[in-house]
């Protein structure tokens, strides 16, 4: 029951992390067979909820690769509910504050670290005996979004907590909070002298930063960069893009007949 993405950054190297925001069993399989390190399931901003969410994790376990969830918001039922269903990583939004990332820690993680309630339903063997809570608390990874100003603006304070296995920024809601156009891969420097201080700090206390990226350019340069898990897209933005290239190329070689 091990942990395929700390293990990953224990040797040092980054993963690259699939996204589902369709609520597909079928599209999760198809994903996780393309790779990854890792995927997470969007409760957030895609069109998933729990019942999907178990779907895709049931479709995702021939593959090795890490089940993870965005779960909609710091809130300790769903937080518990998503560890209980299958998740070894969760990614919080719009943790601002310590107190906030404590809060978060707290929900993740069993007594006497936290207050997580007992009841991995998912996550125990069926009618069997299991190890699970004696290592849920190592193995499952807590990760607060890095995505406003308030959050930079506390960054060493977030980054202190103890129980945070890593930091994720949203690049498109950090922008959109110091009055920019919300997208994903950013070129602003002030938005980039905020990813080299995140990087240096975080890697003083040996956390792992991960970051949202628009293009698989971005996020090999994310890499470079320090960044050790990287989402590309998601799974209907990447369908969206494979079928917009497609349709283009009939298009211009066609010979003006479509």
């Amino acid at each position: 029951m091990a942990n395929r993405l700390k293990q990953i950054w224990a040797s040092g190297k980054a993963a690259v992390n699939g996204w589902l925001a369709i609520p597909s069993g079928f599209s999760a399989e198809v994903m996780a067979g393309c790779g990854f390190d890792a995927v997470t399931v969007d409760l957030q901003h895609g069109v998933q909820d729990y019942l999907s969410m178990v779907q895709c994790f049931q479709a995702m376990s021939a593959a090795p690769v890490t089940p993870m969830v965005r779960v909609p918001w710091n809130e300790p039922g769903i937080i518990g509910k998503v560890l209980d269903g299958g998740a070894w990583g969760v990614i919080c939004p719009m943790v601002n504050t310590a107190r906030e990332a404590e809060a978060f820690v707290q929900a993740c993680k069993y007594p006497p670290r936290g207050t997580r309630s007992n009841g991995p339903i998912r996550m125990v063997g069926y009618g069997t005996a299991s190890d699970y809570q004696a290592i849920a608390n190592d193995e499952t990874l807590c990760i607060p979004m890095i995505e406003t100003r308030e959050a930079v603006e506390n960054m060493e304070a977030i980054l202190d907590v103890p129980g945070i296995a890593a930091v994720y920024v949203g690049p498109s809601d950090l922008g959109f909070s110091f009055g920019l156009v919300p997208k994903l891969d950013r070129e602003e420097p002030d938005i980039l002298a905020i990813y080299e201080k995140l990087l240096r700090e975080a890697s003083r206390r040996g956390i792992a930063c991960g970051i949202h990226c628009g293009s698989a350019a971005y996020a090999a340069r994310a890499i470079r960069m320090g960044f050790r898990l990287t989402t590309i897209l998601n799974d209907s933005g990447l369908m969206a893009l494979a079928a917009r290239t497609a349709v283009a190329q009939v298009r211009k070689d066609a010979e003006g007949l479509v």
